[in-house]
């Protein structure tokens, strides 16, 4: 994995030169204080990176750089011989658990399995045991004359990684998707066709809440792509399908929540369908606001925010890439189309932040309505430099920084993106490169962050 660190004004690089696919970062996370970062790839392995306290250079604020906290093996290949089915190792989800002791917690995913691991840090270590040896090896019983008692000693900081419980054997399809309730005891886990209520103490059972499996696979008309619980309200979840829809479901209605209460969509003009629709129409992501009102929803040229209180159309659309609309032949042969886009709030909910093509990710000020095109990658990002806004052109180039569409490189793709919770600090997932940019401080403490610029007309 290469990681980079950066500001809006100051990077830091730690790289390999090789990139394994293993290597791969596939999700993205930041714990509830922000203090930690954890990510995981496609070799099922997840690294956490930990914050530092804030530094002063040239009279200037910067927040503390995120440095390896801790790195573990979460999951295994596996084989399902019952299917004769492979099951990878990749990490699809991770959800960290609010903190309540000096421990931390988290729940990590791959296809059909969920782990909650415990990340605790050891400083001492106990010496002058009577049964064991400094070794640990058992003493003969006949020459132990005294007794004594053990001791505390001090020791280099050690980050321990457990897990605790393993959740499996629950979905008969690939897990997409895994979020903790708000009330801290239960999460869900939902896979194409169903969705499973889990409470964090008990893994040998769990309820099914959402099933959209028909009796004939033949009627199958669509299928789950994400869910995610409301942050304050432990009844309500959300989940889209590959039809466009969001459905808001109320657990104290019925135990099965079938039925929707509340059903997201907005209508398509007839006659401006295509074969490609229904495709690009396909949500890839799903996110509660922090304060529970919004909700936002990534498809695949667009990012849209709707109200929880009217259904029939988004209250803001943004287009993220509405130059590939003459493109979608070939990115349906090449199954780009398919690729699957995430998004995020800031800490306030006023900017929307999702990834594109070319490693280039696009910001939503939702309050000016201006937004900016940014690129994370080693070629352009240098130590205390600022990001320079980038600009995709469909005709002749304007200005020599100008890319056309046709030169855009569809393999390097953002698709994992988040924001810290309280902080103008962002985590970009590009291939195996880890990037993280924030604003910098004024000497008075002040952020100072660049303000979004529109992009000029095309």
């Amino acid at each position: 994995m290469q990681v980079f660190t950066k500001t809006k004004s100051e990077i830091y690089l730690f790289f390999n030169l090789v990139c394994d696919p293993a290597d791969v970062i596939s999700t993205v996370e930041f714990n509830q204080t922000g203090e930690f970062l954890a990510t995981g790839d496609k070799g099922g392995r997840v690294v956490i990176f930990q914050r530092e306290p804030q530094k002063c250079y040239f009279d200037f604020f910067f927040s503390g750089e995120y440095n390896v906290y801790s790195t573990f093996q979460s999951h295994e290949p596996e084989f399902d011989y019952l299917k004769s089915l492979e099951i990878e190792e990749k990490i699809n989800k991770i959800r960290w658990l609010p903190p309540h002791n000096p421990a931390h917690f988290l729940l990590s995913t791959n296809d059909k399995t969920v782990k909650l691991w415990k990340v605790s840090e050891k400083d001492k270590r106990a010496e002058g045991y009577n049964l064991r040896d400094e070794e640990g090896r058992l003493k003969d019983l006949s020459t132990i004359t005294t007794l004594q008692v053990p001791v505390l000693r001090p020791m280099d900081l050690l980050v321990e990684a457990s897990p605790r419980r393993v959740f499996a054997n629950a979905h008969a399809y690939h897990i997409n998707s895994i979020s903790v309730n708000s009330d801290c005891e239960t999460y869900l886990s939902a896979d194409d066709l169903r969705i499973n209520l889990w409470h964090l103490n008990i893994t040998d059972r769990s309820f099914n809440i959402v099933d959209l499996k028909p009796e004939n696979m033949e009627d199958l008309s669509e299928v789950i792509t994400v869910a995610e619980f409301h942050p304050h309200h432990c009844h309500l979840l959300a989940f889209s399908s590959s039809t466009g829809t969001t459905r808001l479901c109320d657990m104290r209605a019925r135990a099965l929540c079938d039925q929707h209460a509340k059903l997201f969509e907005e209508a398509v003009d007839p006659s401006r369908r295509s074969f490609f629709s229904e495709i690009v129409s396909s949500v890839s992501d799903v996110k509660f606001s922090h304060s529970g009102r919004y909700l936002l929803t990534r498809d695949y040229l667009t990012v849209k925010v709707w109200d929880l209180n009217m259904e029939n159309k988004p209250v803001e659309t943004y287009q993220v890439h509405d130059y590939l609309q003459t493109k979608l032949c070939s990115l349906y042969e090449s199954d780009c189309i398919f690729d699957k886009f995430e998004c995020t709030w800031n800490g306030t909910d006023s900017v929307i932040m999702t990834g594109a093509y070319n490693n280039y990710f696009r910001m939503f000020d939702r309050a000016s309505l201006r937004d900016v095109t940014l690129e994370a990658s080693r070629e352009v990002c240098k130590r205390r430099a600022v990001l320079q806004p980038r600009r995709v052109c469909v005709g002749k180039k304007r200005k020599e920084t100008d890319v056309s569409v046709d030169s855009l490189d569809f393999r390097k793709k953002i698709l994992h993106t988040a924001w810290h919770p309280k902080e103008n600090i962002i985590a970009i997932a590009a291939s195996n490169n880890l990037y993280i940019f924030q604003d910098r401080l004024t000497p008075n403490g002040h952020h100072n962050m660049p303000e979004i610029q529109s992009a000029p007309p095309k």
